[in-house]
């Protein structure tokens, strides 16, 4: 009897952990609230695989801009004062991980390469067209102290194995004609690319069904409880309440992860940090031939870009330290626009879509993979600002620490054996 294995959550994480435990050779069952997968905060992300953007938060400097900008509406990084014991614990456990800066940006970056190699043939073995656009990530830097501390960044890149290269000016406006402003200097990373995430955690979510796991949508989880053998979750569909009973359970619900591990016995201090995004639709060809084609990233303003087929531009970030509020505020939403017209001013911003989502983060800034205490439980959660970079391989680990964990034989995903970090 193959081992049935419930995965609660539809977003990046879950999807591609149900489609690793289905290869391997489960019964899967994946559990989600909204009717479809990928609604939430793999909805309408900055839409980038970068292995560039491995660096962690947890640098001084960010502590530095964080009380710098408490006051500011519009600044990159933004914290609601307001307090809360489950705010204070994470960040003291974010300070703490200070030390652990270097380390951790290096293990990050050694992920990011990993993953590429299966997201890609994941979505080229079930033939998932999501916008794919291998054109690189250029980092760009408008003063000498940034493109130094980029420097030192491209170092810790380069120990976990990420090649990129310092460009000047001039060797910006070659890689990408479009930008528009003065710059001191950039960092281009050629084996980044981009994608609509979305798109792909939809096609991936069909490929799933196709391999038999089943989807179970519009099922609103109320509880979740084990006793090491058997896992149970209680659910809410269509105003009925129902309980479901498997073999093991895999936690992958963003933020709303660590209630569940509470339910379950474990601690997981995720904590949602809202970042925004504008999706500006391009019908006109002026539009479009005035979007870049490279994807970027201005360190200064923490934003990224990505362009999504002919006729869309996103542009994405921010960090806002304000709880489960989901509320889209036009004094966050009018940086990402200004920057659009300061940078692109050839591009037709009156078509903008805006969007806010929480990502799941960790105080060390790393996803927390793995078992629980009780013998039957795992997590792949806490991927914060990389979910979507970093998704393809912790979905292939979780396999490992399943199939492990559960006594059942381990196969090779793509050729691949699993990891047992």
């Amino acid at each position: 009897m193959k081992k049935h294995i419930v995965v609660i959550g539809g977003g990046i994480t879950g999807v591609t952990s149900a489609y690793a435990l289905a290869r391997q050779g489960f019964q899967v069952t994946l559990v989600e609230k909204n009717r479809y997968a990928a609604m939430e905060t793999s909805y309408a992300n900055g839409g980038q695989l970068s292995a560039s953007n491995a660096e962690v938060w947890t640098h001084p400097s960010t502590l530095i801009k964080g009380l710098k900008w408490m006051m500011k509406a519009d600044a990159p990084l933004l914290m609601n004062p307001k307090p809360s014991w489950h705010k204070f614990s994470w960040i003291a456990e974010f300070v703490a991980n200070i030390p652990k800066y270097e380390r951790n940006t290096i293990d990050t970056a050694k992920l990011a390469i990993d993953a590429r190699e299966h997201l890609f043939a994941w979505a080229a073995s079930e033939g998932i067209d999501f916008d794919h656009k291998r054109e690189g990530i250029l980092h760009i830097y408008r003063d000498k102290k940034g493109f130094d501390h980029a420097g030192r960044v491209s170092k810790l890149l380069a120990a976990g194995g990420l090649a990129r290269r310092a460009v000047t000016p001039e060797e910006m406006r070659a890689i990408e004609p479009t930008l528009q402003g003065q710059y001191y200097g950039g960092y281009f990373t050629e084996s980044d690319s981009t994608g609509d995430i979305h798109k792909f955690t939809s096609g991936l979510a069909q490929a799933c069904e196709r391999l038999g796991v089943k989807l179970l949508t519009g099922h609103e989880v109320l509880s979740v409880a084990s006793n090491g053998s058997t896992a149970t979750v209680q659910v809410r569909h269509d105003g009925q309440t129902e309980t479901l009973s498997f073999d093991g359970i895999v936690i992958s619900a963003g933020v709303h992860s660590r209630r569940l591990a509470a339910q379950l016995g474990d601690r997981l201090n995720v904590y949602p940090v809202k970042g925004y995004s504008i999706t500006v639709n391009m019908p006109d060809a002026a539009s479009q031939a005035a979007a870049p084609q490279v994807s970027l990233l201005d360190d200064e303003t923490k934003l990224v870009t990505s362009r999504l087929g002919d006729d869309r531009f996103r542009v994405a970030g921010t960090a806002e330290f304000n709880g489960f509020n989901l509320d889209i505020r036009a004094d966050r939403i009018a940086p990402l626009i200004r920057w659009v017209n300061e940078c692109f001013p050839g591009i037709d911003t009156r078509k903008v879509v805006p969007w806010a989502g929480l990502r799941p983060m960790m105080p060390d800034m790393l996803p927390r993979v793995g078992a629980g205490k009780k013998a039957n439980v795992f997590y792949n959660t806490g991927h914060g600002h990389l979910g979507w970079t970093l998704s393809a391989i912790t979905a292939h680990q979780l396999a490992g620490h399943v199939a492990q964990g559960l006594g059942s034989r381990i196969q090779a995903l793509s050729g691949m054996s699993p990891a047992t970090a």
